[in-house]
């Protein structure tokens, strides 16, 4: 294996704070359909609306997840370069490998809250047809 340089880490740092940039975008959409579905709750006590606020739910808690995963990564990143900068080369090499597993998690996340959201839009197009044939 050739030894693990500062530049190695460093190049994941564009990758994850792109990462971390849709993640929080996708938080503040989410943000902004609970509180529009919670007024809308209000209004109406909809049992197709308590059902969209529990898959949200779920969202938001894999966001999350996917959120502090992605953070780790990039926080064990950080730790691979000093490790590096104070020769603890070996240490450096299993905190980068913690690091990239951490990434796969958040990835991992990433798909499984994709997934629900597919489920979610296709609930929402077999509605619209529903009220089109009717």
């Amino acid at each position: 294996m050739e030894e693990l340089t500062l530049t190695t880490p460093a190049l994941l740092f564009s990758a994850i704070s792109l990462i971390m940039l849709a993640y929080t975008n996708r938080f503040l959409a989410y943000a902004a359909i609970i509180r529009n579905l919670s007024e809308k709750y209000i209004e109406h006590k909809s049992a197709s609306i308590l059902r969209q606020i529990n898959n949200l739910k779920l969202r938001v808690k894999l966001t999350r997840y996917m959120q502090i995963t992605g953070i780790s990564s990039l926080l064990f990143c950080v730790l691979t370069m000093f490790l590096i900068y104070i020769d603890f080369n070996l240490i450096a090499i299993w905190a980068f490998g913690l690091g990239l597993l951490l990434l796969i998690v958040s990835l991992l996340f990433l798909i499984w809250e994709i997934q629900i959201s597919a489920k979610a839009l296709q609930h929402h197009l077999v509605d619209i047809e529903d009220h089109l044939i009717n």
